[in-house]
């Protein structure tokens, strides 16, 4: 487990809730993983960049879809409450972890937190394997997304084109495949702040385009009536529900502020406020813009709303424009993604004695990254229906990682008065967002069950 140096900082026990407290421990040898990337360099504004990334990704395009299942008051309620509470909960997280920090035992990975407060077992067999799968899961529908949005780019240049699916996942896999060999999380500073300007670029594009295409007279009769009945309504409000909450998803915020250089405190609400001031606007703007232009016929996407057919709805070049910056976007979430498995596998294979880009350490992590990146890649050309798949990975790993743990690490860590307002607020959304996780599991699968006889391996969708 990583840790570094104590610092002079302390806790005052003033403070408004009883915490758990320890004297200050030696510091401990940090393995690998944790030296190599997840470098403690960042500042605050870093941290923004990152949680951006990690966020605002190209999967917000089915917001509009998600509002189509809700209705206007219903959609716009559970968009704004989801976006509350992620909030919170992400804050919660950076208080525990800044509460660790000053007591000199600062915790880098997720496993490391649930190592310390619930216990070996938890950090080993539970959630260390539920982020890596989450998160690698992610690498994979990140990879299948730009590959269709390469394919989508292909075949407005050549409509009678003969290449597949298969062949664009593929070259966006090798796309990846170099940028992957950025050692450190931190080293993606740069690339993360390119990535916050593509998000605003390309919701921007998507916005302007609903608009456009709502006010036309291409625009399709709207009609905002809540499809389905009975079941199928039930498992479609759940559906959205899951939707939303995955957009809002993160599940790497102790890795995010394990980058930001000492002292700690503070500069990841900072970072959150960076990051939830492009959320919100991004996310209002595309979900409702979308909603209102294309009603409850908006696709699971709301750029294939822009074409009929083979026939663009907005000039080729606009579509060309917002689909290239869609791409770059998808490229860095993806490298994000793949921090929590570059953890895991430096810790295995590199030598924390050794330098970093010394021949002992380079080439081990030459030969993982790229394997890691040429199995995800497979795994999306293989199960281009991985969407329906990676919905469940979301009840399973999205909903615990973010709207879950934080709560209990929180209430274990300060131990809030069960009398209080903090406890209860805790507890009310830990079950809620438990009895979610389970209920959005069984509407995955369910989906899985219907969509089966569709499914074919290397199909070209």
């Amino acid at each position: 487990m990583g840790t570094v140096a104590p610092t002079n900082r302390i806790i005052s026990p003033a403070d408004a809730y009883e915490v758990t407290t320890t004297e200050p421990t030696p510091p401990k040898k940090l393995d690998a993983g944790a030296l190599f990337v997840l470098k403690s360099r960042g500042s605050w504004l870093h941290c923004g960049y990152h949680l951006t990334t990690a966020i605002v990704a190209p999967a917000l395009l089915s917001l509009p879809f998600a509002l189509a299942l809700l209705g206007w008051e219903g959609g716009v309620a559970v968009l704004a409450l989801a976006g509350v509470i992620t909030f919170y909960s992400y804050k919660l997280l950076s208080l525990v972890l800044e509460h660790h920090a000053e007591l000199g035992h600062r915790q880098l990975r997720f496993r490391d937190m649930a190592h310390d407060i619930l216990g070996p077992g938890w950090g080993r067999y539970y959630v260390g394997p539920l982020q890596l799968g989450s998160c690698y899961g992610a690498v994979i529908a990140c990879t299948l997304l730009g590959g269709q949005s390469l394919k989508f780019i292909y075949l407005l240049a050549r409509p009678d084109g003969s290449m597949q699916l298969s062949h664009f996942i593929v070259i966006f896999g090798s796309f990846t495949l170099i940028l992957a060999q950025i050692p450190s999380f931190h080293s993606l500073r740069h690339i993360n702040l390119v990535s916050l300007v593509l998000c605003f670029a390309y919701c921007a594009c998507t916005t302007a385009g609903a608009i456009y295409i709502g006010n036309s007279h291409k625009a399709p009769p709207r009609n905002y009536s809540l499809t389905g009945v009975g079941i199928n309504r039930i498992f479609g409000f759940f559906n959205a529900v899951s939707i939303i909450c995955t957009t809002y998803g993160n599940g790497i915020i102790p890795e995010i502020q394990a980058t930001i250089a000492e002292p700690v405190k503070g500069k990841m609400f900072k970072g959150l406020l960076v990051c939830y001031a492009v959320v919100i606007s991004n996310y209002f703007s595309v979900g409702i813009s979308g909603y209102w232009a294309f009603g409850n016929q908006v696709d699971s996407s709301v750029l294939q709303n822009f074409m009929v057919g083979s026939n663009p709805l907005l000039p080729k070049w606009f579509l060309l424009m917002t689909n290239g910056f869609t791409v770059l976007q998808v490229a860095a979430c993806t490298l994000v993604y793949l921090q929590p498995s570059n953890v895991v596998l430096e810790r295995r294979f590199a030598d924390p004695k050794k330098g970093q880009l010394s021949a002992r350490n380079f080439v081990p992590r030459l030969i993982t990254r790229s394997i890691s990146v040429i199995i995800a890649t497979t795994f999306a050309a293989m199960l281009p229906f991985f969407g329906d798949i990676m919905a469940l990975f979301g009840a399973f790993g999205c909903i615990p990682l973010d709207f879950i743990l934080p709560m209990v690490f929180y209430n274990l860590t300060f131990k809030p008065s069960k009398k209080g307002l903090i406890f209860w607020v805790n507890t009310v959304i830990g079950v809620g967002s438990t009895g979610l996780s389970v209920i959005g599991a069984v509407a995955s699968v369910r989906q899985i069950i219907l969509d089966a006889r569709t499914y074919r391996l290397f199909v070209n969708m």
